[in-house]
């Protein structure tokens, strides 16, 4: 048996193949990869020395197994409409899905299996420090943004770009970037003063709509005009984009209306609880800008 820093050690059933423990060896007590080794455990995170005996076998670097209670049988797959992932699976897709990239891809770029990184997405798990090292590096991303680590930091701490360009965007580009929907900001004048709020928000026939209970905050901003604004910051890359709507809100209270926009609507007010009351803003104007790179 030989190993390398990384690999995995797999703890089989003599009598059903399936993994009842598996780890990272994080240390090597023999040039040659002989063991024993010292590995960190995935169910404790615990590390220790390890005599591997005739059911472990090692996992090379590159070709990960399911970690332990899973199986090889598993494969990593999950039964259709049921989503059994933690919070750091749905963080790997997302940076996945953001730079566009499939499996094959991403597994080729972080030197795993396809079936592996489908299970760490599909699945509740803690990878070993070298796999998410790959993992961030084949992504783009930081080993703390992939851990969930800056969660509740404001965006916008990376560093700034040396050569930055600043273009003003056209009224086109700035509605097309509204209607992808999700969260904006709406700047309005309430009882206590001004105020900036956030609210989800859709793009219905060229207007800014979005759900408030009567009571709520946002729904201050019927009657007056008011600034909303929403953006994109890509923390990675140092770059992002910011556009502003200016306009006058109004509350929906025709029938018909609530009704259309209720059918047509995408985003789900994430604060919940009854939110009859519909905003409209209809913008007069529309500005924008995007940081890029200078020779970008």
């Amino acid at each position: 048996m030989h190993a390398r820093l990384g690999d995995r050690l797999v703890v089989e059933s003599p009598v059903t193949g399936a993994t009842r423990r598996d780890g990272e060896i994080v240390g090597l007590h023999h040039d040659d990869g002989t063991p024993p080794y010292d590995v960190r455990w995935s169910d404790t995170g615990e590390v220790s020395l390890v005599f591997p005996g005739p059911d472990a076998h090692v996992s090379p670097l590159g070709h990960e197994e399911p970690p332990s209670g899973e199986g090889r049988h598993a494969q990593g797959a999950t039964p259709p409409g049921v989503s059994l992932a933690g919070d750091f699976g749905r963080r790997l897709a997302d940076a996945r899905r953001r730079q566009g990239l499939g499996l094959e891809e991403t597994a080729a770029r972080a030197r795993m299996s396809p079936q592996y990184l489908a299970y760490l997405e599909q699945r509740p798990s803690e990878p070993g420090m070298a796999t998410l090292l790959r993992l961030a590096d084949a992504l783009g991303t930081t080993l703390v943004a992939l851990r969930g680590g800056d969660q509740d930091l404001p965006p916008g701490q990376g560093q700034a770009l040396l050569h930055p360009r600043l273009t003003d965007l056209g009224e086109d580009e700035c509605r097309a970037l509204l209607s992808t929907h999700g969260v904006g900001r709406v700047a309005l004048t309430g009882p206590d003063g001004p105020a900036v709020l956030p609210v989800n928000y859709d793009v219905v026939d060229d207007a800014l709509v979005f759900r408030t209970a009567p009571d709520a905050a946002p729904a201050a901003a019927a009657g007056q005009e008011v600034a909303f604004e929403v953006d994109h910051v890509d923390e990675t890359m140092s770059r992002g984009w910011s556009v502003l709507a200016v306009g006058r809100a109004e509350a929906v209270t025709d029938a018909e209306a609530v009704r259309r926009l209720a059918e047509r609507s995408r985003s789900t007010p994430w604060a919940g609880g009854p939110r009859p009351l519909w905003v409209r803003i209809t913008p007069t104007r529309l500005t924008g800008r995007r940081i890029t790179p200078a020779d970008g």
